[in-house]
């Protein structure tokens, strides 16, 4: 397949996603999709709370990406933004049997604390990306571990735990600060990623697809987000790249362990 012809044929699938999620909006369905095996963490093996934390001996404080050596890939969605985005996104990742990660801004869960359960009910891996998703590395160590602790607390409430995973506001990489910080509040790894999407510059699905199935590979731990059309547009082409190469979404939790 020529270059043209694959981006021809990713605007075509990017449309049809459109459609299919306005038809489900507007009370029609799309037309049924080839049924794909069902994951071994299912809404109903959902844990009655949060997992929380854990320690990865032999691995950073903060991790980008897990084994070169598995076929496994950790798409991993800021959480904030449009809710009902945030459900489409689950619900398309369900549909191709993928797990996610999602790290929740908590001034977010705060306006929409059902989400939470809704994350984890997925079979999804749910962390903390900080309560109001403020520059943290611009901060002093005190005002970081506020701000990672504040989250932590509308997760406990919310879940039974601080949640799985914590990542750095408007950073790939954390400083040293942010990471005792992270530590402090309970999270032994600070996790990074190694594929950036982009998709919150609205680039269009086509170039959202681009930017991973680009780089990604083996172990990749992909940056996505919630709150963005082009997103939604853009995760069952994703999947579909990502299946057809043999890459399978997984939890972060899964990716590592």
């Amino acid at each position: 397949m020529t270059l043209t012809d694959r981006r021809t044929a990713l605007r075509a699938g990017a449309a049809a996603a459109v459609a299919g999620t306005l038809a489900a909006a507007c009370g029609t369905e799309p037309p049924a999709r080839p049924a794909r095996p069902a994951h071994p963490t299912g809404p109903a093996a959902a844990p009655a709370a949060a997992p929380a934390p854990r320690r990865f001996p032999g691995l950073p404080d903060e991790i980008a990406n897990g084994p070169r050596d598995r076929p496994r890939v950790a798409l991993t969605f800021h959480g904030q933004g449009d809710p009902g985005i945030a459900r489409a996104l689950l619900t398309e990742a369900e549909k191709a049997g993928a797990r996610v990660t999602v790290l929740a801004v908590g001034s977010w869960l705060d306006q929409h604390p059902g989400l939470a359960r809704r994350v984890l009910d997925g079979g999804h891996d749910l962390g903390n990306h900080t309560q109001r998703h403020l520059d943290i590395n611009a901060m002093t160590e005190q005002e970081a571990y506020g701000e990672i602790s504040a989250c932590a607390t509308r997760l406990r409430r919310l879940t039974g735990s601080v949640g799985t995973w914590f990542r750095p506001s408007r950073t790939r990489s954390a400083t040293p600060a942010v990471r005792r910080a992270a530590r402090r509040a309970g999270y032994p790894h600070v996790l990074s990623y190694d594929v950036d999407s982009l998709d919150f510059t609205s680039p269009g699905a086509a170039a959202v697809v681009a930017h991973v199935t680009g780089p990604v590979r083996n172990g990749s731990v992909v940056s996505l987000h919630f709150g963005y059309a082009d997103t939604v547009a853009a995760l069952p082409l994703l999947l579909a790249d990502l299946d057809r190469r043999g890459l399978r979404a997984v939890t972060t939790t899964e990716l590592l362990t």
